[in-house]
């Protein structure tokens, strides 16, 4: 079965101060809750062949994994895919002007097997409420160093 879990929020800051801190590997422990390190397996700055390892808990389990960068179109769209953890997997981010300001879309694809085949339909959903409250997390982050007139910057 495969997982495909899409989330969105809109986010009181322009487009470009979203897109630039969100697609920064070094920001993720700042505003995804169950990544807890990053480290450049390339050489930065960020661009289409890019790999990044992280390290994740999950559902009570630790999971490394290393992303590859396969697109990125600066303030507009960013993915990743590996074929590592629980599942070969594919995240997406994407930034569109909003009345607010941001509507960032986050969206999560992949085809698990063997025991997460079992599991996908309650993966996606731990997946989904994962990924709200880390959107809400980012906005949080956004907001606040927008309204202080501040640049954002990993808050752990």
């Amino acid at each position: 079965m495969p997982v495909n879990i899409v989330t969105s929020i809109e986010i009181a800051c322009p487009r470009a101060e979203v897109s630039v801190f969100a697609a920064d590997p070094d920001n993720a422990t700042a505003w995804y809750s169950n990544i807890k390190s990053v480290e450049w397996q390339t050489a930065p700055p960020l661009a289409e062949g890019s790999e990044i390892a992280f390290v994740a808990n999950f559902l009570g389990r630790r999971i490394a994994y290393t992303y590859r960068v396969v697109e990125l179109v600066v303030g507009q769209r960013f993915v990743m895919s590996t074929e590592q953890g629980p599942f070969p997997m594919r995240t997406e981010y994407s930034w569109v002007d909003a009345a607010s300001g941001t509507l960032m879309t986050l969206r999560n694809s992949g085809q698990p097997s063997g025991f997460g085949a079992i599991a996908a339909p309650a993966l996606a959903a731990a997946m989904r409420r994962a990924n709200n409250k880390d959107l809400l997390r980012l906005k949080a982050i956004l907001e606040s160093h927008h309204r202080d007139g501040a640049r954002p910057h990993p808050v752990s």
